[in-house]
């Protein structure tokens, strides 16, 4: 075994970017994430303890009984301690010295859906108003004071299904009824404004459906003509209400919405789809390990040597002394039947350990082939951690 420092030129911090994929689909109540199957566990229910179209923080509790289920919890004590979800007001009113609070697990998110009729009081737009108005600069459509009266149809994407960002242009909404496509809509110019791009009449084409906040993790869709108007087909997208025309205003009807789901075979025949790309950035420690000329060609391993053992010396007061009977074995071939090649130093690097700066192991580099070592090789690993 042998220590080495990394140099100054051998650690190198970058990140990595990518663009994870996420479709959804809305159809009878139910919403569907990334054609992911619901996966019945054995004790019953989603073996994730999720809805479908749900996303697990951490995938805890995972088939797991009901009443089995791990949970995060802190003690009350002189630290003061305790969850964000419990108020100052509560933590000291509510819980004594040596109390248990707990919370729950699993974590999950979801889209979700608001609509807001005309002259509705809407506090999601409220909340969106800078963010709204920091955009006017790419286009008009992003002006709040248009928001702030008419009607709309409100859909909230979580962070965790898109990371720092969702990336621009990648949005696509499509409205089905029965099966057939009668609208799409994108950001093709990339400015946020979702432009209709397909639908069943020539004249929709091009009109604008809504805007999206690709930072915030909102797509707002404002207009409400017909999406269909070469069929009479109408369907009861709000359950408190009558029957409507397919627009873009009814878009994701059925789906979760803030605080209430609504039930399955209420719209029958409208089925939807969002799919868009995120922006995640990941940090990531390179090391380059190097195994120079005449180096790491000893091995404490006992199949290094032919005969003897690697431990045997003799000590005295003046001196100490290996033996000098320990043979290495010689696995070099040789290209003739019953001869043996000429001696030379051979190892085999499969693992490479990393230590801290007290010698203490924090991680082990497994090589998928162990990788030969000769005197006069020299190799440099270069090793990748996500951090």
């Amino acid at each position: 075994m042998s220590y080495f420092k990394f140099g100054p030129n051998d650690i190198f911090y970058n990140q990595i970017k990518a663009y994870p994929k996420c479709e959804f689909l809305i159809y009878d109540g139910r919403t569907y994430y990334n054609n992911k199957p619901e996966l019945t566990g054995n004790f019953g229910g989603n073996v994730l303890q999720m809805d479908s179209g749900h996303i697990n923080l951490y995938e805890l509790n995972v088939d797991r009984p009901a009443g089995e289920l791990i949970y995060p919890f802190v003690v009350k004590d002189g630290t003061l301690h305790a969850f964000k979800t419990v108020t100052t007001n509560a933590f000291h009113n509510d819980f004594d010295y040596g109390d248990i609070i707990s919370g729950s697990y699993p974590l999950t998110a979801t889209i979700t859906r608001e609509r807001y009729a005309s002259g509705q009081p809407r506090r999601q737009i409220e909340s969106l108003r800078n963010a709204l108005n920091y955009h006017k600069v790419l286009t008009p459509n992003y002006s709040y004071d248009f928001f702030d009266t008419e009607e709309l149809n409100i859909i909230n994407i979580p962070s965790i299904f898109y990371g720092s960002s969702i990336k621009k242009g990648s949005v696509d909404l499509k409205f089905y009824i029965t099966g057939s496509l009668i609208g799409r809509a994108t950001d093709k110019n990339k400015n946020g404004t979702l432009i209709e791009i397909t639908g069943s009449q020539a004249d929709t084409v091009g009109n604008i459906a809504g805007i999206v906040l690709y930072d915030e993790g909102f797509i707002i869709l404002t207009s409400s003509y017909n999406l269909d108007p070469s069929t009479s087909h109408t369907e009861q997208y709000d359950p408190g209400g009558g029957a409507e025309s397919p627009s873009w205003i009814w878009f994701g009807a059925g789906m979760q919405s803030t605080g209430s789901i609504v039930p399955s075979s209420t719209v029958i025949s409208s089925s939807y789809s969002i799919s868009f790309e995120g922006e995640t950035y990941t940090p990531v420690i390179t090391m380059h390990a190097h195994a120079r000329k005449g180096m790491l060609n000893h091995s404490n391993n006992p199949t290094y040597i032919k005969s003897g053992s690697l431990y045997s010396f003799s000590t005295s007061s003046v001196r100490y002394v290996e033996s000098r009977q320990v043979r290495v074995k010689n696995i070099v071939s040789s290209s003739h039947i019953g001869y043996s090649a000429s001696f030379e130093k051979r190892t085999y690097i499969s693992k490479i350990g990393l230590y801290d700066k007290d010698n203490n192991l924090i991680g082990i580099a497994k090589m998928a082939t162990p990788v030969r070592k000769r005197e006069k090789d020299q190799y440099t690993f270069r090793l990748k951690l996500d951090v």
